[in-house]
């Protein structure tokens, strides 16, 4: 299983930061960010994140120098984020070495979808990722959408689907129902209450246990919520 992957933003918006910070996590990304040039700079070369998005206007330091600074020494895919629509300012980002830019009012959901689709041009190991576990009894294929138990294809729920693989991603986490409720419902609007969630669960052990009242890969953690029991296989 691939490890989880880092976005770094740097931006001194705290609103715009929060709110990417919420939809990256949502899809089990982990986030760090600073809201100055100097403080982005160290922490990056410290962190090494998998992704940099970086706004252009800040504080101190202008985004351009600080993709400069980064390309001296790292490759790592950086994406500007600038309320700057000139023409001349999107190439004068990309000759200096940015992957992407976006420009502000933008859409979180397509900034998360651009990451992504920059991370599998980039990184051939990350392609939506293909886990198993426990001998192969479970196996989740994120870029087929596809779940394998002990050898035949099931079909889950979009939502079943979403739980399952926050699971396998964090194994041993416990996920309150609130968290698992937040991953599971879009933009932030959550149809259902949080008990709505033990009923996705109950189906989705119906599907994938092979007895769901003795299960061995969705486990209650009593007073909190759900984790993943499954072992991933070497």
């Amino acid at each position: 299983m691939q490890r989880i992957v880092k976005v770094f933003i740097v931006e001194d918006e705290i609103m715009i930061v929060e709110t990417l910070k919420a939809y990256f996590e949502r899809e089990n990304f982990k986030v760090e960010y600073a809201e100055n040039g100097a403080d982005a700079i160290y922490r990056i070369k410290e962190s090494t994140p998998d992704f940099v998005i970086l706004d252009l206007m800040l504080p101190d330091i202008s985004g351009e120098e600080i993709c400069r600074e980064l390309r001296r020494e790292s490759d790592v895919p950086i994406m500007m984020l600038t309320a700057k629509t000139a023409v001349e300012s999107r190439i004068n980002g990309i000759e200096i070495g940015a992957d992407d830019y976006i420009v502000k009012p933008f859409s979180p959901r397509e900034v998360v979808t651009r990451v992504k689709g920059i991370l599998r041009r980039v990184n051939k190991s990350y392609t939506g990722m293909l886990s198993s576990f426990n001998n192969k009894e479970l196996i989740v294929d994120e870029e087929k959408q596809e779940v394998i138990v002990r050898g035949e294809v099931i079909s889950l729920t979009p939502i079943e689907f979403k739980l399952l693989t926050a699971f396998t991603k964090n194994p041993g986490r416990a996920f309150s129902r609130l968290k698992l409720l937040e991953i599971t419902q879009e933009d932030n609007f959550y149809e259902g209450y949080e008990r709505g969630i033990d009923v996705h669960i109950k189906n989705l052990r119906k599907k994938i246990e092979k007895d769901s009242k003795d299960p061995t890969f969705i486990l209650t953690v009593f007073g909190v919520g759900y984790k993943f029991g499954g072992q991933l296989d070497v």
